[in-house]
């Protein structure tokens, strides 16, 4: 018998993880499940938002996820096994600097807000003003289960239990797998996205909210210590068409190099394609990849960041 589908309205929604909060729904496994996410800012930004507006926001309401769901049967030591079906995107989203917030917070310390009109049936790119065109490739931000620890945490950092991982890969067709802490697993989805690189330096990408569809499964009695997942692949055909420009960061400091990579490309950025920082920051923060390119020849590690070309084309 097949269980019917199920929508979860973004009213049911939470900041941070507590195994205590309320349930919005039970589910079988083998159950559909259609959660409507808000984005980062759980709306705060509108088309008349201005950059005036970033960092007015209460911190509490930041990351609103859509949930939780009960999977009935799930229990400590179980994995919760969840298809990623498909994306229905809003067609607005936005991209920011929020100050003390990013991989160089120091070196953009001044607020910038960036907003988004896009296609929702995703067939053209959408436009950053007049630099750039990004492909898009929705996926969610934020999806995990209940941690067995008590109280409320915040939904910030990712966790063992999934959370604000900001994998880009985990988008349609992909599986993920979770490891269950505490029974009914407590799962939540949110802060979806339109379009991120790999890394999202600057903190954010295009933030945009949407329907996410998936699928849950339940694997009794296979601990698993940290998510995995499956994708199909390939990961980059949206962008992988013409060719990308690599500046890199070397050094016995993965984070450092990771910095260093990434101010090369802003400064290659502002000379080639005479875009300000601020704009090259949050470009890269929504389709350059940040890549561990060698991590063996000790002292020095070597840390790639890609930008595709094609979004110059």
């Amino acid at each position: 018998m097949t269980c019917p589908s199920y929508t979860i309205h973004s009213r049911n929604c939470h900041c941070g993880w507590n195994n205590a909060f309320p349930p919005a729904h039970t589910a079988e496994p083998g159950q559909t499940l259609t959660f409507e996410c808000k984005d980062a800012s759980g709306g705060y930004y509108t088309a008349d938002s201005t950059s005036a507006d970033v960092g007015g926001q209460d911190p509490a309401t930041i990351n609103p996820v859509t949930g939780p769901i009960i999977v009935d049967g799930a229990k400590p030591g179980d994995v919760l096994k969840i298809t990623l079906e498909s994306f229905a995107p809003s067609g607005f989203g936005w991209t920011a600097i929020i100050p003390g917030f990013g991989l160089l917070a120091d070196q953009f310390q001044d607020a910038r807000l960036h907003l988004w009109n896009y296609e929702r049936d995703l067939t053209v790119p959408a436009m950053f003003g007049n630099h750039a065109r990004v492909p898009l490739k929705p996926f969610t931000g934020t999806i995990g289960v209940a941690p067995a620890e008590p109280g409320t945490h915040s939904v910030i950092p990712p966790r063992r239990v999934g959370g604000n991982m900001d994998i880009r890969d985990l988008s349609a067709g992909s599986v993920l797998y979770l490891p269950v802490e505490v029974e009914g697993a407590l799962l939540s989805i949110g802060d979806t996205h339109a379009a991120q690189g790999d890394g999202e330096v600057c903190g954010t990408a295009i933030e945009s909210a949407m329907s996410v569809t998936v699928k849950i499964d339940l694997i009794k009695d296979q601990p698993l210590r940290f998510p995995r997942f499956e994708t199909a692949g390939p990961v980059t055909r949206h962008i992988d068409c013409a060719g990308y420009d690599v500046t890199t960061g070397i050094g016995p400091d993965l984070m450092t190099a990771c910095r260093d990579a990434v101010s090369g490309m802003i400064d290659l950025l502002g000379r080639s394609r005479k875009m300000s920082a601020e704009d090259a920051y949050m470009l890269c923060s929504v389709c350059g990849d940040l890549r561990i390119s060698e991590i063996v020849d000790a002292p020095n590690w070597v840390v790639s960041f890609y930008v595709p070309r094609a979004v110059f084309a």
